[in-house]
């Protein structure tokens, strides 16, 4: 039996359509700065230009109107924001979820694709810490 797996999404949904140290590309725009995603919306540029700079300033839009989870693309490596920022999360009962942003850029895409609320924060995929 042959059938299609690929997520059926909503035209216009927002996925990440390729990626490079110095760019974040979605669906047919390529920005070659931080961003978010948040309710199919795109904000950049955005954040900081290393992990360590990351405040909880830079992620309250994303919690004003709070998805089940939020998904921090780290930059080049895996790598977590301090502990005022995961207990901020924490408080305030979001999926809080980091990774490397090439990982980050792919489960975003994955749980879009399932119908979840997600919203994503990225860095440049080249980003160090």
């Amino acid at each position: 039996m042959k059938g299609d797996i690929s997520a059926l999404v909503p035209k216009g949904t927002l996925l990440f359509s390729a990626y490079g140290d110095d760019f974040l590309q979605l669906n047919q725009h390529k920005h070659h700065t931080g961003l978010y995603i948040h309710q199919n919306i795109i904000t950049a540029p955005w954040g900081p230009n290393r992990l360590h700079a990351l405040s909880i300033a830079d992620l309250e839009p994303l919690v004003a109107s709070p998805p089940e989870v939020i998904i921090l693309g780290t930059g080049r490596l895996t790598a977590f924001p301090n502990s005022e920022i995961l207990d901020y999360m924490a408080e305030h009962h979001i999926g809080f979820e980091c990774m490397d942003s090439r990982a980050a850029a792919r489960t975003y895409n994955i749980l879009v694709g399932e119908g979840r609320s997600v919203s994503a924060a990225m860095l440049l995929p080249g980003v160090r810490k």
